[in-house]
């Protein structure tokens, strides 16, 4: 079995520094030894430690090492390794890759496992399909998820400019990131983070508009003049100086530490519903979620919900039945999920959602609360990406920091984006 990565991310990975931490290792030579890997920031890390020492303590024949990365090495690593035939018994899963690694036999069918080890029925048929490739299950869904726009609510008053809210239109979020750049109450800062480059921004978009990134036939959903309007957008904000410029956005390592509100330049950035606790613990002042900016009136729902996360276990685990039972124990089991908390997300079980949000944080508070505002607002989950869709990911940052730079135009970058864009799912 072969999975293929692009030299470019090869390089990355074997460069990126690894972030490796292991629990247990005065018991070695516990019966029952696996591997968890997961990619995340140090908020993640803590709670999947601590929820593995609390199953641990209840399983003493049981040791998990954990590894640790970043969103663009995970991917490296995990190829490596599954390509190697070294993979993880226990292994963090995207809806982006899940179709690609159980179609080629990396991960396990957990469908056998439904209604005994793996006591998921509670998640509801939407939640539990959501971790199915081919009608079998390769993945169980960590918890409910959908894109946001995070805001520095201190900065906006300091401004004096009403801040983002639920319905704004993506013409009154520039304007009023514009005022926020002008008001000039802190240094070298701007009302919002370049998004030009985020794919999932750029999906909200497409949708907005009646159309999508992929087809359910793995092909490329949109066309060049959709592109060149998303890039000649950024360039209109750019304009006005309501985003910050490319100089600053350039820095953003897609990382939650190099984020541009993280970082103090920006009023407003993007994220994914599941990473706002870890934002909110990098950032003192008091942080707000919104939905993505609208068209207009008219527009279609561009977000939806979907699995932040899943957990696979590999298909060549020598535990299968041992990895089954711990994720049972982080999705189901009080003690494992609120170790976890809501940082992967919203439990999709309602039992532990029901148990988890009257002792929840006022910042966990309000992922929960987001997700039950969007929820009557939202489209449905899209098709899982075809194979090749994770590197058009780095590709629209690529070439969206080149019209930034003005290297490009953004009618050339939307021909270049979507020809590049079809032909790597195309190569598979």
């Amino acid at each position: 079995m072969t999975l293929t990565i692009d030299r470019r991310q090869l390089i990355a990975g074997m460069a990126a520094t690894l972030a490796f931490s292991s629990i247990g290792l005065s018991r070695a030579h516990a019966a029952t030894a696996m591997r968890l890997l997961w990619w995340g920031s140090k908020e993640r890390s803590d709670r999947t430690f601590a929820a593995v020492k609390a199953y641990q303590a209840k399983n003493a024949d049981v040791t998990i090492a954990g590894e640790s990365f970043g969103w663009d090495s995970y991917w490296t690593r995990l190829a490596t390794q599954t390509g190697g035939g070294n993979a993880p018994d226990l292994i963090q899963m995207d809806y982006r890759y899940i179709f690609e690694y159980a179609r080629r036999g990396a991960l396990l069918d957990m469908t056998p496992y439904l209604g005994k080890s793996l006591a998921i029925e509670d998640f509801g048929p939407a939640n539990i399909d959501s971790g199915k490739v081919d009608n079998k299950i390769y993945g169980v869904n960590l918890g409910v998820n959908s894109s946001m726009v995070v805001v520095n609510a201190a900065a906006w008053t300091e401004a004096g400019v009403e801040p983002p809210h639920d319905g704004m239109t993506w013409e009154q979020l520039g304007d009023a990131c514009a005022k926020v750049t002008s008001a000039k109450k802190r240094r070298g800062f701007y009302g919002t983070a370049d998004a030009s480059g985020g794919e999932p921004a750029f999906e909200c978009w497409l949708r907005q508009r009646g159309k999508a990134l992929y087809t359910a036939d793995g092909k490329v959903a949109f066309e060049a003049k959709d592109a060149t309007e998303w890039f000649d957008f950024w360039g209109h904000m750019r304009k006005i100086g309501a985003c910050v410029p490319a100089d600053a956005q350039a820095l953003d390592q897609q990382t939650l530490e190099t984020d541009m509100l993280v970082t103090k330049k920006a009023a407003v950035s993007y994220a994914h519903s599941n990473q706002f606790v870890a934002i909110q613990g990098l950032v003192k002042e008091k942080l707000n979620i919104v939905s993505y900016p609208v068209p207009g009136a008219d527009g279609k729902p561009g977000q939806y919900l979907k699995p932040s996360m899943l957990m696979s276990v590999s298909a060549t685990s020598a535990n299968k039945d041992a990895a089954v039972a711990f994720i049972n124990y982080l999705v189901e089991d009080p003690e494992g999920a609120k170790a976890l908390g809501v940082e992967r997300g919203v439990p999709p079980s309602t039992k532990i959602r029901d148990l988890l949000t009257p002792d929840l944080d006022a910042t966990s508070k309000q992922v929960v609360d987001y997700i039950g505002r969007l929820t009557p607002h939202v489209g449905a989950l899209p098709p899982s990406p075809p194979n090749g869709a994770g590197e058009n990911a780095f590709l629209l940052k690529k070439i969206a920091e080149e019209v930034a730079f003005g290297k490009t135009s953004a009618q050339d970058a939307g021909t270049k984006f979507t020809e590049q864009a079809a032909a790597n799912v195309t190569r598979g």
